[in-house]
């Protein structure tokens, strides 16, 4: 093993016990609810013909299904690294592609969202031709599949810059570890910053566009644009959170020059803040906010109370 390598994970686990379990158990009490959340509105979802023809709530399934995954995995790194498990490269490759993957897809699906909401309240009578279920289909399969295929370009760039003997190493299974030279580490920071400026772009024009029909609009269609500017501000907000995600690096590389406690803390606290519980809005914006979908999730778990009083 390197001594970049036992250094970088020294600074992944640091020195304080406490604090190291502290975190791990903060994680475990925040990953968990949120993962039975989103998985009980997903089967909401699927029992429910009337929502999966909807083309908003099938991208909002796909969250909910990429969200989930995220949490899980970024789970087992987290306990990884609490009991000090290294791993071989080829197993953590993969699994850092797929983190990394999933992390990249809510953002972009939460995106699409409001193109679709867009569409809705500006061109009403094109929606159903523009997103229609064959369309909206690929859509959802382009999203994944784009997404999935960007760690590929890294894994390629470190197969031919990684020193020789490193694919038989051990670590923890972070995705620093396929980003080896140092300019592949700031071209994939300035890409990832533009990857959000550019959505970041597309929410606020689509925001714009829904005050102006809502100024013009009376009646039943203002109050339906109404409705939709406050949805598309959450999630302003909540790509908002993800895009501090990624400047998150540039401030910890500077901390970590000055303190190493402290860059830990902001560390954990980043991935908490930016990583959890930005992705844990989701499901308060559709699931409580949404009618439909609220009065779906209420009659399910009626129906579900039921059964289990009529069982006994």
């Amino acid at each position: 093993m390197s001594e970049n390598s036992s250094e970088q994970q020294r600074i992944l686990k640091g020195n304080d016990a406490i604090r190291l379990n502290l975190t791990t158990a903060l994680v475990q009490t925040l990953v968990w609810p949120f993962v039975y959340v989103n998985l009980f509105m997903y089967y909401t979802y699927r029992k429910k013909p009337a929502l999966v023809a909807e083309p908003r709530y099938v991208f909002f399934a796909q969250t909910l299904l990429a969200d989930s995954a995220l949490f899980v995995l970024t789970d087992f790194v987290v306990v990884t690294i609490h009991v000090h498990l290294l791993l071989p490269l080829p197993f953590c490759i993969p699994m850092a592609m797929t983190i990394h993957a999933l992390a990249l897809v809510s953002p972009t699906l939460i995106t699409t969202m409001c193109l679709e909401r867009y569409v809705a309240i500006c061109f009403p009578l094109r929606h159903v031709d523009i997103f229609t279920p064959t369309r909206t289909a690929f859509i959802s399969g382009g999203i994944w599949f784009v997404n999935f295929l960007r760690p590929l370009v890294d894994v390629c760039i470190m197969l031919t810059t990684m020193p020789e003997g490193y694919l038989r190493s051990l670590n923890f299974c972070y995705y620093e570890i396929l980003v080896v030279a140092r300019w592949h580490v700031e071209m994939r920071g300035n890409l990832f910053i533009l990857n959000y400026l550019v959505l970041l772009a597309i929410l606020f024009f689509c925001y714009v566009s829904i005050i102006r029909v809502a100024r013009r609009a009376s009646g039943a269609d203002r109050q339906a644009a109404s409705k939709g500017q406050r949805t598309l501000l959450l999630h302003l907000l909540q790509l908002f959170m993800c895009t501090l995600e990624v400047f998150c690096p540039y401030v910890e590389a500077r901390l970590l020059r000055i303190n190493i406690d402290l860059f830990i803390s902001v560390r954990y606290f980043n991935f908490l803040a930016f990583t959890i519980l930005s992705r844990a809005i989701t499901p308060l914006i559709y699931g409580v906010r949404d009618e439909k979908f609220h009065a779906a999730m209420k009659e399910f778990m009626v129906h579900k109370r039921s059964k289990i009083h009529s069982g006994q």
